[in-house]
């Protein structure tokens, strides 16, 4: 059964110090492979917060990064996004840029977003936040697929990742609770696109 996990206590960081500063390292989730949570350690300095979310698809580890993958059509399984523009390079190579539309209802109208990390072989994608009219400021996001098992046989795990400042007025757990309900309603359309095409394939593949 798909699940999702979140972790939100700023408790549970462990602490490093950099440039002479104390700040928090955002570990990887605990139940998914060294080499994979490897990609979730986020470096959090004061006045920001990060969380992991998970879910599991019962589908093919391909078919799930397949839609994941695609830096230029977000909006494919993140429903809170109405369109997308690239404005810089193919989408397909770091540095490439996006203009995002968000959906009317949300506290955000527009986002401007530059890709860092597309790896098909590891199945890693990274996005930064530039600009745009939101809350999310220096806003940082990886999503990871990966091959796991379960009593049902191999299923795809979905690993997705974030740090990102507080807002002013709001307490880290407000932003992440905020954050970890949109990365939770993506992640949960994206289990039913992915389930939806396999679907339609079916037929055609039992002719």
């Amino acid at each position: 059964m798909p699940y999702a996990t979140t972790r939100t206590s700023p408790q549970q960081h462990s602490r490093i110090t950099t440039n002479g500063r104390v700040v928090s390292m955002c570990p990887g989730h605990t139940e998914v492979p060294g080499e994979v949570a490897r990609h979730h350690e986020h470096v959090v300095a004061a006045g920001q917060c990060c969380s992991v979310m998970v879910q599991t698809i019962a589908a093919p580890v391909d078919a799930v990064w397949s839609l994941v993958r695609r830096f230029d059509q977000p909006q494919e399984y993140k429903s809170f996004i109405r369109s997308c523009r690239l404005v810089d390079g193919d989408g397909t190579t770091v540095g490439s840029e996006r203009e995002l539309i968000v959906q009317s209802g949300l506290p955000a109208n527009s986002s401007r977003d530059r890709l860092e990390i597309l790896d098909d072989a590891l199945r890693v994608i990274s996005f930064k936040i530039l600009g745009g009219e939101h809350r999310l400021s220096n806003y940082r996001s990886v999503t990871t697929v990966h091959e796991a098992t379960s009593s049902d046989g191999p299923v795809a795990m979905v690993v997705e990742s974030y740090v990102v400042d507080v807002p002013p007025g709001n307490t880290a757990q407000e932003t992440c609770v905020f954050t970890n309900t949109i990365i939770r309603a993506n992640l949960q359309n994206l289990e039913r696109k992915v389930m939806g095409r396999l679907a339609m394939a079916a037929p055609h593949q039992n002719h």
